[in-house]
C-alpha cells in the first residue's frame, strides 16, 4: 500500500452486550440522561452528541448474520467487562459526580491526566466500566 489511507471522520458507534436489554437500556436513560434513537428487542441506539452512537445489543443476538431489505450485517459479539468513555464538559464534572451518587452509580475511579484532563469511572448494570472524561484526556481531545 503506496497510497495513504483516506481520512477518517471519527469513531461512530460504540457497541455493548448486554444480559436485559430493558434494564441497561433504563440505566443509560435515568443515569447519563441519553435519549434512544431507536429500540427493538435486539438493540437499542443511543445518541451521544454529534455524530457518535452508544449501540446496546441483548447479549446472544448477534451471533448470526443480520439480513434487512439494504444489505447484510456480519456477526458480532463482546464478552466480559468492556471500557469506552464519554467525553464532558470540564465545568460539569462535579454535576456529574453529584449526579451518579444521587443514582447510587459509585465512582470507582478518578484520574487526572498529564494533559490536563479529569476522568471518573463507574460500572453498568452488566458491569462495564464507563468513563466520563473531560478534555486535555488525550492529544485529540
Amino acid at each position: 500500500m503506496d497510497a495513504p489511507a483516506p481520512n477518517i471522520d471519527g469513531c461512530l458507534e460504540t457497541a455493548l452486550y448486554v444480559a436485559d436489554l430493558s434494564r441497561a437500556a433504563r440505566f443509560y436513560e435515568a443515569v447519563l440522561g441519553l435519549s434512544a434513537m431507536f429500540a427493538d428487542q435486539r438493540l437499542v441506539a443511543f445518541d451521544c452528541g454529534p455524530r457518535s452512537v452508544l449501540l446496546l445489543f441483548a447479549r446472544g443476538t448477534t451471533e448470526e448474520t443480520i439480513r434487512l431489505p439494504g444489505g447484510e450485517i456480519p456477526p458480532h459479539e463482546g464478552f466480559g467487562r468492556l471500557h469506552f468513555a464519554l467525553a464532558i464538559r470540564g465545568e460539569d464534572l462535579p454535576l456529574w459526580e453529584r449526579r451518579l451518587a444521587e443514582a447510587g452509580a459509585p465512582v470507582e475511579g478518578r484520574m487526572d491526566w498529564p494533559r490536563g484532563g479529569k476522568s471518573l469511572y463507574f460500572r453498568d448494570p452488566d458491569g462495564n466500566l464507563v468513563e466520563l472524561a473531560t478534555p486535555g484526556v488525550w492529544r485529540n481531545y
